[in-house]
């Protein structure tokens, strides 16, 4: 799998972390606040987005008064005290991300999630000294499916395309790392485990943990 790779890019939640839970109690909260319940399937509709992508899709969708930045205010605040202390990474992500950069590959994360979410997983972790590239979709033209984000993970990481492999957990994702030129290595989450077998065919590899990898 690490053969000709010289870059390693990671999506965050669901990839590198085991948030995706977060996110639906966040719904629910944020949702019941304006009097809306969350929908069946809502979490499908946005899968992929920018962060700010999804605060301007809920916000039309189902009319939410406060402007765009408030509302990503208040999601980030929502979210501060699970990521600090009830998001693990994911079984055997540590291990794999101190293989990587002891035998010199770079490595990366190109999220739809807030910079202040993923600053803030990458402190409580203590992973500052490995990232070379850390990008979110707010800081590029298009979210996933677009490959926008993981080619400017790849430019930051000072690596082409053809020799990164990216690893996701959701099929936006997928297509975002294949849509760029990338290998891509599927991880299996919870949240999208229905969705297991369009994912074995979309991408290169499939992993149920980090641990299944050889190093």
């Amino acid at each position: 799998m690490l053969e000709n790779i010289k870059a390693v890019l990671f999506d965050l939640d669901g990839t590198l972390v085991d948030s995706m839970w977060v996110w639906k109690d966040i719904d629910i909260e944020y949702l019941g606040k304006f009097g809306h319940a969350l929908p069946d399937g809502l979490q499908n509709e946005i899968e992929g987005m920018s962060f700010s992508e999804t605060a301007v899709y809920i916000k039309n969708k189902f009319q939410i008064p406060d402007p765009v930045e408030k509302m990503k205010a208040d999601w980030n605040r929502m979210a501060w005290d699970k990521y600090t202390y009830e998001v693990p990474l994911k079984d055997g992500a540590l291990e794999f991300l101190d293989h990587c950069h002891k035998n010199d590959i770079r490595l990366g994360i190109a999220t739809s999630n807030s910079r202040e979410l993923v600053d803030n997983i990458i402190k409580v972790h203590g992973l500052e000294s490995y990232f070379s590239g850390v990008v979110t979709g707010c800081e590029v033209e298009k979210g996933k499916p677009a490959p926008d984000v993981y080619l400017e993970a790849a430019k930051r990481c000072c690596v082409s395309p053809e020799n990164c492999l990216v690893f996701e957990d959701i099929l936006p994702g997928i297509l975002a790392g294949k849509a760029a030129g990338m290998k891509v290595c599927a991880v299996e989450d919870a949240y999208s485990l229905s969705q297991k077998e369009e994912k074995q065919k979309a991408a290169d590899y499939y992993i149920r943990n980090y641990y299944e990898i050889a190093m």
